[in-house]
Order: C-alpha cells, then structure tokens, then sequence
C-alpha cells in the first residue's frame, strides 16, 4: 500500500483504513498536550494511555456557529481545551470551525479570535459587487451546483466574509489546535441506502469514512479515472465548504422554499453585476422597466412549479431563459450562468463533485461508490446531526465524545441515530436511556457508558437549566433560518451555551477522570 506522502505526490486513491501518515503525527505531538493538561488537574497517566477525546459541534445554522464558539471559551478559561484531541462538526458549527482555524493557533488567544469573529458578525458583511465577483468565479468551474449559489447568497449573509484560503493553506498552522475534522454526507448514498454515506474532509485526506477510500485533500474536486488523477481541478477554497457542509436544504422540497424565496431578487441583482458591472437597484441600472418586469415574471416562472416534472421544468427553464434574452443565439453567447442555474434549479444538484473513485475495480469499495462520475455531497445533518459516524473510525479510538447538541427539534434525535446506525454497522457505542418526561425538557448534561464502548457526554444547547420550563420557545425564537442574528441575539444565544460548559465543568473533569483511569 502507498505512503500518504507518495499519495500526495502522485494523486492516487488511497484505500485502506489506517489513519493519514500527517493525522498521525499531528495526534502524536497533540497528546503530549493533553497529557500536560491532564496533569494540571492531578489526572496521570502515560502518554500511550493518554485519552483521546474529541468535541462534536452539532448543525444548527448561525445559533451552532456562536454557541460552539462560546462553549470553546468556556472549555478554555477552565483549562481544559488542550484535552481536546478532534474537533469534528457538521453544518452550522463548520462555521466556526472555519471562522477559528483561518488564525493560526487560535486555541492560543481564543478570546482575541472570538471577539474578532463577534466583530465581524456585527459588521456589515459581504457587498454585493464581491458576491458577484464571487460568484462569477464559481461559474467558471467544470461542476457548478446550489452549493455554489447557496455559498455567495447564503452562508455570506451569515458568516459575514468570503473566505478563499483552502484547507491546504492552513494545514501548517495549528500545530497548537485540536484537529479538525469537518463532516458532510454523499447524497446518493443516503437515498438509495447503499454505500457509505458517511464522508470527512480533513487538512490532509478526504473521503470515505467507514468505506477507507481517500485521496490527498488538495486533489479533492478533480477528476479522477481508476484511481489516477486525470485533470486538476482547484482545491475548494472554504466558502465553498462551508456551504457544502451547511446545505441542509439539498435534500427535499425545503430546496424550492428557499430558491422561491432568495433567488428572485438577491440571484437577479448579483446576475445583473456580473452582466452590467452594475446593481439593476441603482441609479444607473441599465436595464428598462419593461426589461425588469419581465425577468422577474421569467426567474417567478422557472421557480413556481414546486412539485414539476424536472425534465419538463428543465425545458420550460430554457424556452423561458431564451425567450427572455432574445433568442437562442444570444442566449447561448451570454447567458451561459444562467442555464447552468436552470439546469441546477430543475434537477436539484447541489454539492456536485468529481468522484474520486470513478471507475476503480476494488472489492474493498462498494459498488454504488465506483460507477457514476460525479458524486453530491451534502449537509450530513441531513442525515445524523453530528459528525459521530466518522469519528468512530476504529483507527481513531476515540475513549470520550464531547457532543454539543445545538439542533431543532427533539434534543435527543441525534445521539438516539447515532446509537442506532452503531447498532446496525456493529460499531460500539453506548446504549441511549432517556427519561420519557425530559424529551421536551432536557436537562443539561448526559452521560452515556458501558462496557468495550466510548463514553458519550450529550449536551442540549436550550435544556431547562439554563432556560427555564419552556426550552422548546428558545429553539423556535432562534431558528436555523431566521436571518442573520441581531448583536443581541448572538449575545443572549451564547450566554446559555457558555453556562452550558461553565455549570458543567466538575461533570466534565469526572468523565475525563473516569475514561483516563479506565485506559
């Protein structure tokens, strides 16, 4: 089997379940850290018994992205983030993952880092010439999808920057961090339940997590042919992850809500800037009222039909599109953006890639994952709301998950999944016991054990603790779509997160005590 160096050189797949060479020794010289911090609190142990803990950072929009941050300042003025071997997260806590690991060493200076991040939030964000310039890149790639529209119109609105630096870029400046691994799922694999849907995204490696199929991290995105690179493609900078990894809307009809209710008016003015160098807002648009008019009868024509036929949707899409800019020959010449967008919209691709594994003859991958060119791969909240599944890797024997659990609805539906899909693939994993009176009204730290099985530690963001008797209110007032946050709501969300950690410090210590003394 080929070095991961040698990989990284030559652009091949590598299949095999043993961890990244790089992940290896990063989480070597890592667990000389967390023994230093173990033995502060009177914890000892040997560094080949150190144990490996890992934070889950659960999905849940802007309200995951602040709270996570607030429960990593926490963690941190107790002393106990260089416990901390993985920080893992999906969805909306990619976000902050994202937004700490552009600083280098962030861990380091946590404070300064948030209250720059908090800054930002509070800003003014991303103008709409830089959404456009953006987006007019993304364009230009071989496989564009939602992904790239939901990343300019959407994740900007809430993360408040585009940020063009990949992964790669970064993978040299954290030696003092936990190591970050970031969560999505292959979308075919989900509908069809076959396969391995569970993918990670690391510094170094990407792929499939329970399949061991992986190839070097800045290769991720190109096209692949029996395991040889057959063309580069760029790395995806991390906007673009961010948005693959908060895509929560790649899976279902909630697509359309979304597209009926952005695209008219914010994807209009961003086109407008790419084919004008101007906002059709302003002043000098250059488009006629009559010409307004009517783009907006044809974008409201091409999203209404929710439940259509998606190829006779793809076809009305294109009569509509041409017949809106004067027929098919300039249509062809100038609006290639714009039935790239139709094709995207009708067909719902989000998240599209090249597959890495296209056409590899390997028992040791299932067949689903070698046939088709491309793969999607979405929001893996979608699926299980916290990134437990590629975690549990057996080569990464984790002792003690810290699972922040900043999701909608019932606050348990994400351990109780995990436990399940565990119990189907033979993976340990503790049994999850919940009093049927505290669905509604969780508490605010649980513990799940047993015997040859990690240790889950299951935090509820809102939880009668902290929120009183009504926890099911707080979820609903900060609801993954309810706009970018006012200052004073990113003020009042962090303020239960961060008592979350702060009630909760001896708890934590005790569990961290237990599975050090077990190993």
């Amino acid at each position: 089997m080929m070095s991961a160096s040698k990989l990284q050189e030559s652009g091949e797949v590598r299949l095999g379940h043993s961890l990244n060479k790089k992940e290896e020794e990063f989480v070597a010289r890592r667990k000389y850290t967390v023994l230093q911090c173990l033995q502060k609190f009177n914890i000892h142990c040997s560094q080949d018994k150190v144990p490996n803990i890992a934070l889950l950072g659960s999905g849940g929009g802007q309200r995951a992205m602040v709270a996570l941050l607030e429960c990593l300042v926490q963690i941190d003025k107790a002393g106990l983030l260089d416990c901390i071997l993985y920080l893992s997260g999906v969805s909306g806590s990619t976000w902050c993952m994202a937004s700490l690991y552009k600083e280098p060493n962030w861990s380091t200076k946590l404070e300064c880092v948030k209250d720059n991040i908090i800054k930002r939030l509070g800003g003014p964000g991303v103008s709409w010439d830089d959404k456009s310039a953006k987006l007019k890149k993304y364009y230009t790639k071989d496989l564009f999808s939602l992904t790239d529209l939901w990343a300019v119109l959407f994740v900007t609105s809430y993360v408040k920057e585009i940020d063009e630096q990949t992964l790669t870029d970064l993978q040299d400046q954290h030696s003092e961090d936990p190591y970050p691994i970031y969560a999505v799922i292959d979308k075919q694999c989900k509908r069809r339940e076959e396969g391995d849907p569970w993918f990670e995204i690391s510094p170094h490696e990407a792929g499939y997590s329970l399949t061991g199929a992986f190839v070097d991290t800045r290769d991720f995105g190109s096209q692949f042919e029996n395991g040889l690179k057959k063309k580069k493609q760029d790395e995806m900078d991390m906007l673009y992850l961010q948005a693959m990894c908060s895509s929560a809307l790649a899976d279902g009809e909630a697509t359309w809500k979304w597209i009926k209710a952005i695209s008219v008016p914010e994807i209009k003015s961003v086109f407008d800037k790419m084919d004008h160098g101007k906002d059709h807002t302003g002043e000098n648009a250059s488009k006629t009222t009559q010409e307004s008019v009517g783009e907006d009868e044809c974008f409201q024509e091409l999203l209404n039909p929710v439940n259509a036929d998606p190829s006779a949707l793809e076809q009305s899409s294109k009569t509509k599109l041409t017949d809106f800019f004067g027929g098919q020959r300039q249509f062809s010449q100038t609006a290639d953006k714009h039935k790239k967008t139709a094709r995207c919209i009708t067909q719902r691709i989000w998240g599209r890639n090249y597959n890495f594994l296209h056409n590899m003859t390997d028992e040791s991958v299932p067949a689903a994952l070698l046939q088709k060119e491309t793969r999607d791969l979405i929001d893996a909240g979608l699926l299980i709301n916290s990134p437990y599944m590629s975690m549990l890797r057996k080569e990464r024997n984790i002792d003690l998950f810290i699972a922040l659990d900043f999701s909608d609805g019932d606050p348990f539906t994400t351990v109780r999944e995990a436990a399940k899909t565990c119990k189907k693939l033979n993976i340990p994993f503790p049994e999850v016991n919940i009093p049927s009176d505290e669905g509604k009204k969780p508490k605010d730290f649980y513990v799940f054990k047993g015997q040859n099985v990690p240790t889950v530690i299951h935090m509820p963001l809102f939880n009668v603790v902290n929120c009183g008797d009504k926890p099911g209110d707080w979820r609903k007032k900060y609801g993954i779509l309810k706009g970018p946050y006012t200052d004073e709501m990113i003020t009042e969300v962090m303020g239960v997160a961060g008592k979350n950690i702060s009630n909760n410090i001896e708890k934590l210590l005790e569990q961290i005590r237990a599975v050090a003394e077990a190993k």
